[in-house]
């Protein structure tokens, strides 16, 4: 009886020859789905490249006038800080003025056209990343930490700050 249970255990349902066969056909199963994964992951990479160029891309033609952009800005800048010199009562009498304001609301217009925008700054809270501080002064009736006068304009294209404002804050 103990050797029929022995013959027992060893019985199997595949014959002893064509087991290997069958290890084969498992083991060329396993390379081929690896084979398979590793070429879906190849695939996503791809796509993911793609993806970056055509976003590198974009963001070229986006920022490819900003060494441009940058040479215009003072000449903004010093439209602004003229206008803001003239008295009041000559802004609305003088034609010559109107003209002046006109040219310069132009120049802003071209600015917003080409997605450029003016950082805020008097009345804002203070935000290292969009203004330098270039003086602290005790203000009445001002929070610490609030912008009380912009010194020169900061600009930003898209979300890309191109020149920081600098401006006078609260202490």
């Amino acid at each position: 009886m103990t050797d029929e249970k022995k013959d027992e255990s060893v019985k199997t349902d595949v014959p002893i020859e064509d087991k290997k066969p069958l290890d084969e056909l498992e083991l060329l199963k396993k390379k081929a789905d690896e084979y398979l994964n590793g070429w879906k992951r190849a695939k996503a990479d791809y796509i993911n490249l793609k993806k970056d160029h055509e976003k590198e891309a974009q963001q070229m033609v986006q920022y490819a006038n900003a060494a441009m952009i940058l040479e215009m800005l003072p000449i903004y800048d010093n439209f602004k800080l003229a206008w803001q010199h003239i008295p009041e009562e000559h802004r609305t009498n003088d034609e010559w003025l109107k003209g002046i304001e006109h040219i310069k609301n132009q120049f802003k217009g071209l600015l917003k056209n080409m997605n450029i925008e003016e950082i805020p700054t008097v009345g804002e809270r203070f935000d290292p990343e969009l203004h330098e501080a270039v003086a602290k002064e005790k203000a009445e009736g001002k929070e610490s930490g609030t912008v009380i006068a912009e010194i020169k304009g900061g600009y930003k294209l898209y979300d890309k700050v191109l020149e920081h404002a600098k401006v006078k804050v609260a202490e």
